[in-house]
């Protein structure tokens, strides 16, 4: 009662009382008390009450009580009118701040953007310069905002054009007055601070005595909370359990949970609300060790909250008003709290984010985007407490289960990616030491004693969060500072040393030792440390470039890591420096061996040491250090010399033991994701301490750490094929090691090179492996801090471009002037790489009829500082290691050496010598000191074999037959060398004398393949001769064969000339009548696929069959989307007649294959037992309604057709000449009434409308009336026996087409199935006409094999149904379909020749024709004259009745005719004329010509399905121009007609049978409906009809983006993520995979693309989902797949789910196929053969979809 006064009290308020009551509250005493005296009034009587509001009585209630008296408070007057003051003096925002929901596509420009987080919404990048230049495109995970407007985010056109730059100035000057500042910020206050006290409100709080409910009701409810560990179904599950409800409130309850965060699932007493708690926790302990979270709040409480919720929003509308209620709100909710200990309010809100639910953290985040984040000082001031509070907000997040897009700490991205931001945050608040020290706070769990990380047992969710804390670190690093100010200096080295001191716990950690023996019991952890070195990759280069910006800076960054690698202590060595002797050198080291003591491959200090010691020699700040010679490379080196030889025995399987835990941390180690921090950087700190030390001394370091010491010095000798082999594979290694450590000088610093030459060199090398397609080469480089390799900036200079064809991908190729920088051995090749490019560059060399030798290529210049590297390779233990080890392999003892190592030795020497010549060529020879060509020369002291001498003997050795070529190469070098080293210059003549042998051998190769050319060409020869003896052969011993033609006038004369056999060929190109042609005596002899057996086609031989499938189809339909039901009776409806709009069709298609019958069986029996027991298969094959996959091309099939040969052909002319004098149409007309009239499966339905007997065709035909039996008078001949075999198969088939086509229940005894075979035959056909149309193919000469076969199955298997089908039956349809034509033969539901497809009519009629001629007790059928003349006078009756449908259906009138008209044009303009005056029109003045155009266009498709059945039904050979030329050339009308036996002027049938057609074309004409369509009253379809294809698309997809953006699903008005999906066939929008749109289909639930495709393709469908950019086809409600969208990038490649997310654009050729996929009913076969491939255990929902 109370409420209802209320209410009435509501119902009774005017606007002008929320002035009143604003203005009570402005002259209160206490203003705030007052206020929150009103909410404590209102509130509760609006929301949470017992019986609920509709959604807009509460919100209207919300309007005038609550928000209204607020609005007008703050206004000072009505707020309508305050508004309208305040947009007169405001402009637009210049930040446009939308706001992304997940799933939105947003842009980045890859020109402009400051990093890849500055994005645009998609209306700005419509509107913006960026459209123009490279760009990326994602969906949003959803909570960051467009930087539209915000000029720290792009180098150019910050602004699009809605958000110009000069909104900037107007806004700074729309100021609040005074009073109105003051009231905002006066509400703001108490209203925020209402806002915040009920969002962080606890179950515990009690309320404040301001807003404490006079009487306090035992009214409470029971809140469940939504947490990430109970899945969908347990929290039903616990909700039907503890609260009673039924499933359907349950899931609803879920749903809403899941979206919202929490929902209040029972109201009631604060007794039963704790009781429904305990159920709800222990039922739900139950399922999951974590109970789900549950609260009980008073009604008052809930309903205070609901309407804080509700201010959030309000909130943004009002400061989105004013610039000035946005400060107002910011000051606010920024100011320091009164009390010191507690936070600002924006921060109360922060801290308390992980305890809050989804909804009201929605709110709180989209507040502060719409406030704080919008002006730059508040921004500052936020960003300062985000700070502030950063270590506890993480640890909140890590903790919480909720995603980070639903976070608090989501917002850091917002901060501290804006360069002046990150830098005052580290000036003021050193954010780097905050992040750092978060993150080792947060992993301080796994520091082991000796304070290094060790990651055992840890908890890989947590984890990943953690790591989530390093992109905030990348963040603030994105930009470095142009200008170093003292303050930024201190703070970043502040930052930098506690950044040493977590890479401190990193250095050295998760130590492994080789295990012996035994293998590991139990595989280590590494994934964690490879994890933390992926996230620092770009962390480390950060840190380096912004050091090497400052010269202060990086001396004191380089002095910090140094003594942070000096303090940390681990793998120390355990035994005192001894002195090791090797060529007369000696080295003072300490001993290690990798393969006994521990060894960690982490060593981030080392490489960070190695980075920073080359940017200093690249800067030049290494002259400004102190005292450079203290610093012990080799010491500095030992570490990352252990990680290389680590990773060289773990290659040599000496650590096999130790599992593929140390295989995988190898791989990482060198692969593109980790390699520039560990790898390379291990290498460059090898070539810094090589450029420092003494060469020998360096190399005898290297031996030592490789255990090859004792090997190279003689010392070691065994003879375990195991050791030895492990020496093999370390000296290879080492090897391969030294060519690196000398070879690789493209790093910016190590040599004067750029990083567009690094990644050049990168490129080169990887085109060298294979063409690449772009994203292959994209993934294989590195990127840089931006996501950026680089590649786009040199790929023209060093590749050429290969477009791709309808599938595939675009690659590029290397260009040849580029190969002569390849190096077989570069250092970042995996194993498997390295040889795939091997063998490609020398299979390339073959091709180009060079040798086979992969030379080493000339490398930079080293830089000077590293100048004194190439020392290694002309010093005495480098001679001496190659010595021995060509030694070895001239000793041919071949368990010391392999052709590898003699390979990495070789190209060592051509290093050597390439270096050499290099220096000699660039400076006098007495300058020169690398003289390795005079020490290989030189003899050494054991054996007395010089290098040269043993190169020399290795070069004959049979082993080493592949490196032949590479030997000599390098001994032609060394004669060069050595002719520069004398100055003298027989160079040339060294040069030419060494390339004669290989230019004769050259000719050699040459001669020797024009031999085996002719040799092939003579072997060609003489295998065609015995084809054609043979060939001649079979003609002379099958001459009865030949001779067995029927019988002609012009046959007994003999053949004089080929004009004359030309001549008579085109005569017999007609298919039925008088002059019907030949049908070829074909003997068809098919192999079947199964057993391999060959068998010939015959009647009563075993039944072989063809593979087939049948499917409904709507690809011909003129009424998308409507699907006409079928009647149970099939009178008078399809299947009896086709509607004329084809709305829904059978097609049957065949991939060809031939099996025998008793074949398929079997098979299809094993099909089914094997499928059976396989999970997978069900989701190809239905196995319910027969499909299987072909055995040889695994097509999907459900049926077979059996196939039948053509009739044997007896045509006698002479007969036919004199039938064809006496049988006229109009005779042929009343023999086949006379016969109908007397057929009791016709007659006994009284529905025929024979009235008066005799005399309705007496008036119609004349006096004399045939009997009953006249129409055998004109030749019978004994019906088709056919075998046991083939009699089944065709009942199979049969009935299959029945249940698919109509959807029914098998039954063989239906009337409908003969014609649902006749119907499918039609169907296929025009289908089939349909394609040849589309693509302009010439009629019968483009078919595919399978097409053909597939055709003359079909038909001949619909021309047999009459044999296995009640003849009544057959007897029954033909006169039903006759009725069409013949008025006499009508029936009351027969249609008018508007309402049905002539030529499904034209089918039916010719092969139940044959069903009149039935006696009882004898199966006659007419013979091939009869059959002739029956075929013409149907099809010529169809013909005319089309011709008539076509001008009647005809909405436009012809032009008036200028000129001379034909005899064509006058005898079409006299039917129209007569057309005219039969169905009461006014004639007008007509043009008999655009008439005779119009009519041939509309029936052209008619003639040509004709055409192509006659002949797969009689076999009459076609004339030459429907074999050749297109569809659409000239000439093709006239073929034709002849073929057809017309008159070239289709409309002389009229004139030649005008006594017949005369009175039907009254008849026809005057029927009701055809009326009731002139009149416009029903639909009509006009001819031709229109082709059917998919939609067009856009060619640039960022505009099918731009609609998908603007989609609103017409089911949902909730602001949730959506899957716009785009039906390819019609062009619906729909909204995909939504619970908004689901549907009932047979009882079902389907999404919205599954009940779309039922009624557009009448369950067969193409989309395209938009955001995910891939098709999916559809093929039923459990089945379909997904294809690649055609669209492509500018590297010819497709993009699923927009991963690269390069511009798009429509490529027409695929989108042509997959038009041909549509049209040529291949979709079914696609999805059959994609789910074969992708093997999945679980099927998709595909009919969710």
């Amino acid at each position: 009662m109370l409420l209802k006064q209320h209410l009435n009290m509501a119902d009774g308020e005017k606007p002008s009382e929320g002035l009143q009551l604003s203005q009570e509250w402005l002259e209160a005493a206490d203003c705030r008390a007052e206020l929150l005296q009103h909410l404590k009034d209102q509130v509760p009587q609006i929301f949470c009450l017992k019986k609920e509001l509709s959604p807009p009585e509460e919100e209207d209630l919300t309007q005038r009580r609550l928000l209204h008296p607020l609005e007008c408070f703050l206004f000072g007057e009505d707020p309508q009118e305050g508004r309208q003051k305040l947009q007169q003096g405001s402009a637009s925002s210049q930040l446009c701040g939308r706001v992304f929901k997940e799933g939105e596509t947003v842009y980045s420009c890859r020109d402009c953007a400051i990093d890849p987080t500055c994005v645009l919404c998609m209306d700005c990048f419509q509107d913006s310069v960026h459209k123009n230049h490279r760009y990326k495109m994602h969906a949003s995970s959803g909570g960051g905002f467009c930087d539209c407007g915000d000029v720290e985010a792009w180098k150019v056109g910050p602004c699009c054009s809605k958000h110009d730059l000069g909104a900037a100035a107007a806004m700074d000057e729309a100021v609040l007055e005074p009073e109105l500042y003051e009231r905002a910020e006066k509400l703001f206050r108490v209203l925020m601070r209402y806002v915040t006290d009920f969002l962080v409100w606890e179950e515990n709080f009690e309320l404040s005595a301001e807003l404490q409910p006079r009487i306090k009701d035992n009214a409470y409810y029971c809140v469940l909370y939504n947490d990430e560990h109970h899945s969908y179904d347990h929290v039903i599950y616990t909700l039907q359990r503890s609260v009673n409800c039924d499933q359907a409130e349950a899931q609803t309850h879920t749903t809403l949970i899941d979206k919202e965060g929490r929902r209040a699932v029972k109201r009631g007493t604060l007794r039963s609300c704790q009781q429904a708690k305990d159920l709800i926790r222990s039922n739900s302990e139950h399922i999951s060790l974590q109970p789900l979270r549950v609260e009980i709040l008073h009604a008052t409480v809930m309903a205070h909250q609901t309407f804080a919720l509700r201010l959030g929003s309000w909130f943004q509308k009002i400061i989105g008003y004013s610039v000035g209620f946005r400060q107002a709100f910011c000051q606010v909710a920024l100011e320091p709290n009164a009390d010191r200990d507690r936070p600002c309010l924006i921060s109360r809100l922060m801290l308390h984010d992980a305890r809050m639910y989804k909804g009201a953290r929605k709110i709180v985040h989209e507040l502060i985007f719409g406030s704080m984040l919008m002006d730059s000082d508040f921004k500052r001031l936020f960003a300062i407490e985000f700070t502030k509070h950063y270590k506890q907000l993480q640890k909140d997040f890590i903790s919480d289960d909720h995603e980070r897009s639903i976070s608090i700490t989501a917002l850091s991205v917002q901060i501290f990616t804006v360069p002046t931001l990150a830098r005052q945050l580290i000036e003021e608040c050193n954010v780097i030491k905050v992040i750092v020290d978060t993150v080792l706070e947060l992993l301080r769990e796994h520091l082991d004693e000796s304070n290094r990380f060790f990651f055992l047992g840890y908890n890989s969710d947590k984890f990943s969060r953690i790591q989530v804390i390093f992109h905030d670190l990348r963040y603030i690093l994105i930009s470095k500072p142009c200008v170093w100010t003292e303050e930024l200096r201190g703070q970043f080295l502040e930052g930098f040393k506690i950044f040493l001191g977590f890479l401190k716990c990193m250095q050295g950690m998760e130590e492994v030792k080789r295990q012996l023996g035994q293998h590991i019991a139990v595989e280590p952890e590494w994934e964690a440390g490879f994890t933390l070195q992926i996230q620092l990759r770009h962390i480390l280069a950060m840190f380096q470039d912004w050091c090497s910006s400052d010269d202060d800076i990086m001396l004191q960054a380089f002095k910090e890591c140094h003594s942070a690698l000096i303090e940390c202590n681990n793998q120390p060595f355990h035994k005192e420096a001894t002195d090791f002797y090797m060529c007369k050198h000696i080295l003072l080291a300490r001993p290690y061996k990798v393969s006994q003591e521990p060894v960690s491959i982490h060593l981030p200090i080392s490489r960070l040491l190695a980075g920073l010691y080359v940017l200093m020699w690249k800067t030049g700040v290494i002259e400004r250090l102190d005292n450079p010679e203290c610093y012990d490379f080799i010491q500095l080196a030992e570490h990352p010399l252990r990680c290389v030889v680590l990773a060289a025995q773990v290659t040599a399987e000496m650590w096999r033991r130790n599992g593929l835990s140390l295989v995988s941390q190898v791989y990482y180690y060198q692969d593109v994701k980790c390699r520039d921090e560990m790898y390379d950087k291990d290498i460059i700190m090898l070539q810094i301490a090589a450029s420092k030390m003494d060469p020998n001394h360096f190399l005898m370091l290297i031996l030592l750490r490789f255990e090859l010491f004792d090997y190279f010095n003689g010392n070691s000798v065994s003879k375990d094929q195991d050791e030895l082999m492990q020496w093999n594979r370390l000296t290879e290694e080492m090897l391969f090691l030294l060519i690196a450590i000398f070879g690789e000088r493209y790093i910016p610093g190590i040599s004067h090179v750029t990083k567009e030459d690094v990644t050049m060199r990168e490129v080169i090398h990887l085109l060298c492996i294979e063409p690449m397609a772009h994203s292959t080469l994209v993934k294989s480089l590195p990127e840089n801090e931006n996501h950026e390799t680089g590649l786009e900036a040199v790929i023209a200079k060093v590749a050429t471009f290969r477009k791709p064809g309808v599938s595939g991908h675009g690659l590029y190729e290397v260009k040849k002037e580029r190969l002569m920088d390849f190096n077989p051995f570069f250092y970042h090749y995996s194993r498997s790489q390295r040889s795939k490019a091997e063998e490609s560059q020398k299979k390339r060399r073959s091709q180009e009829s060079n040798d086979k030798a992969l030379r080493p290529p000339v490398p930079p210049t080293f830089s000077p500082s590293f100048s004194r590297i190439v020392q290694l390779l002309c010093c005495d233990v480098f001679i001496h290691i190659l010595r021995r080890i060509l030694q070895r392999a001239a000793e041919d003892r071949s368990t010391h050496w392999t052709e590898a190592m003699i390979q990495r030795a070789l190209h060592l020497i051509g290093q050597a010598l390439v270096e050499e010549k290099t220096q000699l060529e660039s400076c006098s020879v007495e300058d020169v000191t690398f003289d390795f060509s005079l020490k290989a020369r030189a003899v050494g002291s054991e054996h007395g074999k010089s290098l040269f001498l043993l190169l020399s003997k290795i070069k004959a050795l049979p082993s080493l037959e592949a490196q032949k070529d590479l030997i000599k190469w390098l001994l032609q070098m060394f004669e060069i060398v050595k002719c520069i080293r004398e100055k003298s210059s027989p160079t040339v003549s060294v040069s030419m004398d060494t390339t004669k042998p290989e230019e004769s051998s050259q000719d050699k190769e040459k001669a020797e393949r024009k031999r085996k050319a002719e040799a092939a060409k003579l072997h060609r020869q003489k295998i065609m001769a015995q084809m054609s003896a043979m060939q001649k052969n079979f003609i002379e011993s099958n001459k009865m064969l030949y001779d067995n033609m029927p019988e002609m006038g012009t046959q007994e004369e003999p053949v004089t000339s080929s004009e004359s056999s030309a001549m008579e060929q085109r005569e017999l190109c007609i298919t039925f009548g008088p002059l019907r042609g030949p049908t070829p005596a074909e003997r068809e002899v098919l192999t079947c696929i199964l057993c391999q057996e060959e068998q010939e086609v015959l009647p009563l031989a075993p039944a072989m069959v063809l593979t087939a499938c049948v499917q409904r189809s709507t690809v011909l339909t003129q009424c998308r989307g409507r699907i006409p039901a079928n009647r149970a009776d099939g009178t008078g409806t399809y299947p009896l007649f086709m509607p004329p709009d084809l709305a829904v069709g059978t097609h049957t298609g065949s991939c060809g294959h031939v099996m025998h019958a008793t074949c398929w069986q079997k098979y299809f029996e094993a099909v089914q037992n094997t499928t059976r027991n396989r999970l997978h298969a069900e989701l190809i094959v239905d196995l319910e309604n027969g499909e299987y996959l072909c055995p040889l091309c695994k097509s999907l099939c459900n049926t077979v057709i059996p196939l039948i040969p053509l009739e044997p052909l007896t045509f006698n002319y002479e007969n036919a000449e004199i039938i064809g004098q006496h049988l006229t149409l109009t005779r042929w007309i009343q023999v086949l009434a006379a016969r109908i009239r007397g057929l009791k499966s016709v007659m006994q339905d009284n529905d025929v409308q024979m009235d008066g007997g005799s005399s309705g065709t007496t008036g119609l035909f004349g006096d004399s009336q045939p009997d009953f039996r006249s129409i055998l008078a004109y030749g019978v001949q004994e019906s088709r026996k056919f075998s046991d075999g083939i009699a089944e198969m065709l009942v199979v088939c049969a009935t299959t087409v029945h249940r698919v086509g109509l959807k029914t229940a098998p039954n063989e005894l239906c009337p409908r199935v003969p014609l649902m075979a006749w119907n499918t035959c039609a169907f296929t056909i025009q289908a089939i006409e349909n394609i040849l149309q589309e693509e302009d193919k010439p009629l019968f000469g483009s078919l595919q094999n399978r097409q053909i076969a597939g055709l003359k199955a079909i038909v001949q298997f619909a021309a047999s149904q009459r044999l296995k089908s009640s003849q009544g039956v057959i007897q029954r349809h033909f006169a039903d379909m006759m009725g069409v034509l013949l008025p006499v033969l009508s029936r009351k539901n027969t249609p008018s020749i508007l309402d049905v497809d002539f030529f499904h009519l034209l089918v039916g009629l010719v092969l139940s024709i044959p069903s009149l001629y039935q006696e009882e007790g004898i199966d006659l059928q007419p013979s091939a004259v009869s059959s002739a003349f029956n075929n013409m006078y149907i099809f010529h009756l169809v013909t005319m009745a089309h011709i008539l449908q076509v001008l009647l259906t005809s909405t436009d009138s012809p032009a008036a005719g200028d000129g001379e008209e034909t005899e064509e044009a006058r005898l079409a303009a006299e039917l129209y004329t007569t057309v005219l005056l039969h169905t009461g029109r006014l004639v007008p003045d007509s043009s008999g010509g655009s008439v005779a155009q119009r009519v041939k266009a509309g029936i052209e498709p008619f003639l040509r399905s004709a055409a192509l059945f006659f002949n797969c039904l009689t076999g009459v050979h076609p004339p030459e121009e429907l074999f050749s030329a297109p569809v659409s050339s000239p000439g093709q009308m006239e073929a034709l007609c002849s073929y057809l036996a017309l008159p070239f002027n289709v409309f002389q049938l009229f004139q030649d049978y005008r006594d017949a057609v005369s009175p039907m074309l009254q008849r026809w004409c005057g029927s009701p409906s055809i009326t009731k369509a002139l009149q416009g009253k029903t639909q009509t379809i006009r001819y031709p009809r229109r082709r059917n294809r998919l939609i067009d698309l856009p060619e640039d997809y960022s505009a099918l983006l731009n609609k998908a953006s603007h989609f609103q699903c017409p089911k949902s008005t909730v602001d949730e993520r959506k899957h716009p999906t785009l039906c390819l066939v019609c062009g619906a929008m729909l909204c995909s995979q939504s619970s908004c749109c689901l549907s009932q289909l047979d009882g079902e639930d389907v999404g919205a693309c599954t009940a779309h495709a039922a009624t557009c393709g009448a369950g067969v469908g193409m989309f395209l989902r938009i955001r995910e950019c891939e098709i999916v086809l559809m093929a039923s409600k459990t089945r379909g797949s997904t294809y690649p969208a055609p669209y492509l990038d500018d590297y010819g490649e497709t993009d699923p789910h927009l991963g690269r997310g390069n511009p798009l654009h429509l490529c027409p050729e695929r989108y042509r196929k997959l038009n041909q996929l549509w049209q040529q009913h291949c979709i079914l076969e696609e999805i059959a053969r994609s789910l074969e491939v992708v093997n999945v255990m679980f099927a998709f929902e595909w009919q969710l979809v």
